[in-house]
């Protein structure tokens, strides 16, 4: 299946040179055929983050979508996971989202997401594709599709994150980072609607400052803030809002893995984790898989990439499942990564059970965790290049920690991971592997980046 203009996260490129007013037409137009193909309502949903392209990009998608029949609402600027659950809650067959999540200002990127919410498979992107070439007639007159703005579903989604803390959050201080993004109003309306006291940052969106001050992938800014401010915990999101991070009240990095295991160990403590199962990733730190053991909970582990876990979430029935960076899929609340849910599911937790957020930071210790990025002259044999050094590094490791070696899909990089339960056993084995790398495939280290306390993907 090749694709010539889908990515792993829909369409991506720097907005007005790769993703143009033209190509947005097109697509519009072709996955308005694709929708009325299906039988699915004839109608589509659009939202955007607060990229200053954004505006110019759902206009011409709307249109493309309005020249085949179809009519259009616009939530204007709201979070991914808001657009997401008006498609599966509303009369639309379709939902579009016009946002290049923690990417830099210049990119933006349109994403579609189905009836039920879900984002495409793969297949109905590549249908997408095929009908862009399309010469069927289009309608006239009153077969022409409506576009109209209307805030409407966003209330419905606000009842739904009102929801999720009916013991509400009187008397809580959070400090919110919103990355002057698309949750930097509805973040601190939830949060006031529940009784919080909120500080706040990132909140005054011009256009061009997405993701640049702070936000999840910059979590020293959040964690600085939470600190300063004296807040009991802090929240980050990135652009489209479709992940979080946090901060506890000592300024240390609350990621997936440990948001996760504190909302695990509190549900299953009420007996209220059936199956006592979570989903993680390859990437997922041993220190989180041994604690979440000793709690009774099996951790199944994916490749990296949220379309992997939504998945083993589905076969498993698990409660809960997601990635270091945030991204964390809850599907009681529904079916794909939502950040504002995943801050109310945490702060809940503080809520009820009454100990600080740094007293469940303490609960558990991270292994040793370190990850190379080695760019190569060529991928090609790699792995019986260096096979003597991989099964060596597997040996030392048995029985203390993890060797992750896997080849980019998209580069000439072969990504190196390795985990031990002491930093003298991760940095020996890391470092040989590495040393091979650069001998026998020409070899340089692109980067490298401690994971033991930070995001991990």
């Amino acid at each position: 299946m090749n694709r010539k203009h889908f990515g792993t996260d829909g369409v991506r490129g720097v907005a007005n040179k790769k993703l143009t007013p033209e190509l947005a037409f097109a697509l519009g137009e072709a996955a308005g055929r694709w929708l009325i193909a299906t039988g699915q309502p004839p109608h589509a949903v659009l939202g955007r983050d607060t990229r200053r392209s954004g505006s110019m990009i759902e206009a011409a998608l709307a249109a493309g979508l309005c020249s085949v029949g179809i009519d259009v609402v616009s939530l204007g600027v709201a979070p991914t996971p808001a657009i997401a659950f008006a498609a599966r809650t509303g009369r639309y067959g379709l939902g579009g989202i016009i946002s290049a999540s923690h990417n830099p200002a210049p990119d933006n990127g349109i994403k579609f997401v189905g009836h039920d919410g879900r984002k495409l498979p793969d297949e109905e992107e590549f249908r997408i594709e095929g009908l862009m070439i399309s010469t069927d007639p289009k309608p006239v007159g009153g077969g022409v599709g409506m576009y109209s703005f209307d805030r409407t579903e966003i209330e419905g989604y606000m009842d739904l994150l009102e929801s999720v803390v009916p013991e509400r959050l009187d008397g809580m201080k959070v400090a919110v980072d919103a990355a002057h993004g698309a949750a930097y109003e509805l973040g601190p309306q939830i949060l006031h609607r529940l009784g919080a006291d909120v500080v706040l940052m990132g909140a005054s969106p011009d256009g061009m400052n997405i993701n640049a001050e702070g936000g999840a992938t910059k979590p020293e800014t959040i964690q600085e803030f939470t600190k300063a401010s004296g807040a009991a915990v802090g929240v980050a999101f990135d652009g489209d809002a479709d992940r979080a991070i946090f901060s506890d009240d000592q300024g240390r990095l609350i990621n997936g893995d440990r948001t996760i295991g504190i909302w695990a160990a509190h549900m299953q403590a009420r007996g209220e984790l059936e199956p006592p199962v979570v989903v993680g990733t390859v990437m997922s730190n041993g220190g989180f898989e041994a604690y979440v053991t000793a709690k009774g909970i099996k951790l199944e582990r994916t490749p990296v990439g949220d379309k992997h876990v939504a998945t083993r979430i589905t076969d498993t029935g698990a409660l809960i499942g997601g990635e270091q960076s945030g991204h964390l899929i809850f599907p009681r609340r529904g079916p794909t990564g939502d950040g504002l849910v995943t801050m109310l599911e945490l702060f809940r937790v503080l809520k009820v059970e009454g100990r600080s957020s740094s007293a469940f930071y303490d609960d558990y210790e991270p292994y040793p965790q370190i990850m190379y990025n080695v760019a190569v002259a060529s991928k090609e044999g790699w792995q019986t290049k260096i096979q003597t050094e991989l099964t060596q590094g597997e040996e030392e490791l048995k029985g203390h920690g993890r060797l992750l070696v896997r080849p980019s899909g998209t580069q000439e990089v072969i990504r190196v991971m390795v985990e031990a339960d002491n930093y003298e056993l991760r940095d020996r084995v890391a470092e040989r592997i590495v040393e091979a790398m650069k001998r026998e495939l020409g070899g340089h280290v692109e980067g490298k980046v401690d994971l033991t306390y930070a995001l991990g993907d």
